[in-house]
């Protein structure tokens, strides 16, 4: 069950347009994949709708106590035409976007699907593949970790959103399934790992600071790999 979702703030400034790319497309691809949020924006858009409507009730009025007879019946005659043609039923599917990893193929959410993928770099069990968006700082990528594989505990110097895709993986805070969308910044230390193997949509705008061990060497660098 997924447990963990965008804010409602985060989902009224997705659906005005108000996003960066990147976190525009994890809360698309979450919305898809969670029920609940789903309804949510069905709701938000409802509402929306109920209030357009209702703001543009007395202008549609005035508009058709206008309407001339002349009018009317140009309008009864371009609707009789309009119903008369002939409707393909026939429902066009949406095109389904299979990403093989781990000797399986897993489906892809829309709005990441239709991303361009860069080439994946590995560093032992953890793979990632960075996606062409032009953002900024931003970084959007595909992250595949092994099972049994894991990050090194790290916080971070900006935030970090993971939403993952299939499989698991556990940190300090719990378990997570697929469609948890987990937003993290400076306050949260965590060590992300696996036992079944995972994939992941991240997205960061700035660079892991490394806490323990070897991989704090790699914070002198941490700008130039994020």
């Amino acid at each position: 069950m997924i447990k963990y979702h965008p804010s409602k703030q985060l989902m009224h400034k997705h659906l005005a347009g108000e996003l960066p790319a990147g976190l525009s497309v994890a809360i698309a691809a979450h919305i898809e994949l969670c029920d609940k949020c789903q309804c949510e924006v069905d709701a938000i858009e409802a509402k929306q709708a109920a209030q357009l409507f209702s703001n543009q009730s007395d202008i549609l009025i005035d508009c058709d106590e206008a309407l001339s007879t002349e009018d009317d019946l140009l309008f009864d005659a371009m609707m009789a035409d309009i119903t008369s043609l002939e409707v393909d039923s026939q429902v066009v599917p949406h095109e389904v976007t299979m990403f093989d990893y781990q000797d399986k193929s897993v489906q892809l959410p829309r709005a990441i699907a239709a991303l361009k993928l860069g080439s994946f770099i590995n560093a032992g069990k953890v793979s990632r593949a960075r996606f062409e968006l032009d953002e900024g700082p931003m970084r959007s990528s595909l992250l595949h970790i092994k099972p049994g594989g894991e990050i090194p505990e790290h916080t971070h110097t900006g935030f970090e959103l993971t939403l993952l895709l299939d499989g698991t993986f556990e940190d300090e805070s719990g378990k997570y399934v697929p469609g948890d969308f987990i937003m993290l910044d400076g306050r949260h230390n965590h060590t992300p790992k696996t036992e079944e193997g995972c994939l992941c949509f991240t997205l960061v705008d700035n660079a892991l600071h490394f806490n323990k061990g070897l991989s704090k060497l790699l914070n002198p660098i941490g700008k130039l790999i994020y």
